[in-house]
């Protein structure tokens, strides 16, 4: 496949800068005219989302997941050689990483959502190593006050530390409060195709929106291409007939090109 898609690739100081605190800020990752695309896509995919509030997530978020199975947009950049690249420079002794998941997220103002309280990623998870990271690509302009991510350096370096959203009280704060000795990233202020980047060990969240219009990103999580599964129960996995002990050699999580 050519590759058309103007992303760029993460520099030296950059993947240095991610290990030390398990996440980094990536400005222009994505050229303008794309995220102008991208944006026109991501409104439509997001107007027709599910609006029911069943779960904490849904109180803090809306989103449209999967969505590159679907659009060729968004697969054009999950797939991009320049973030297989990137994701197996920013995990260090990783040779390639698969697409574990691609997700739209909407944070409404005016009330509509609420903060996004303090996890980790990998918790959840079916496989059997924790070399994860999630690209968070801001697709409107996302001042700090929008709700963009706050991160805590270094918590990545402190293994699983237990789920979130599961009940009251359960927020990585709550259940550690040392964390707090931890410094926080400052409030980051995104301009449209700017991005971050986490580790999935990296406890992060995001503020309530108190602008008037939505926040809306475009996220792509990838994941050590050579993991295998564990067959903890997980609603995407659960049903795709993966194999105990086996890599995840299924199309919903194909391997990126890097070379």
């Amino acid at each position: 496949m050519a590759d058309d898609t103007p992303v760029r690739d993460v520099t030296d100081d950059e993947v240095a800068f991610f290990e030390h605190n398990g996440w980094v800020r990536l400005p222009r990752l994505l050229g303008p005219g794309h995220v102008a695309v991208l944006r026109e896509r991501a409104l439509e995919h997001l107007a027709g989302r599910s609006r029911a509030v069943t779960t904490k997530v849904d109180q803090a978020f809306g989103q449209s997941r999967d969505v590159a199975e679907t659009d060729g947009h968004f697969r054009r950049v999950a797939l991009a050689p320049q973030l297989g690249r990137a994701a197996t420079r920013l995990l260090r002794g990783v040779a390639g990483v698969r697409v574990q998941v691609t997700n739209l997220l909407v944070k409404e103002g005016g009330g509509g959502h609420g903060a996004t309280e303090f996890h980790q990623d990998f918790p959840w998870m079916p496989m059997d190593r924790s070399a994860m990271l999630t690209f968070w690509l801001a697709l409107v302009d996302v001042p700090a006050d929008m709700g963009s991510l706050r991160f805590y350096s270094g918590s990545h370096r402190y293994g699983v530390l237990g789920r979130s959203f599961t009940r009251d009280g359960d927020d990585q704060l709550t259940q550690h409060p040392w964390l707090k000795e931890l410094e926080p990233s400052p409030p980051l202020d995104l301009a449209a195709g700017d991005a971050t980047v986490h580790h999935a060990l990296t406890v992060h969240g995001a503020p309530a929106n108190r602008r008037d219009t939505p926040r809306v990103s475009f996220t792509v999580t990838y994941f050590d291409a050579e993991a295998l599964y564990t067959g903890t129960p997980y609603r995407q996995t659960d049903d795709l007939g993966l194999t105990v002990n086996r890599p995840f050699e299924h199309p919903k999580f194909p391997v990126v090109p890097h070379a």
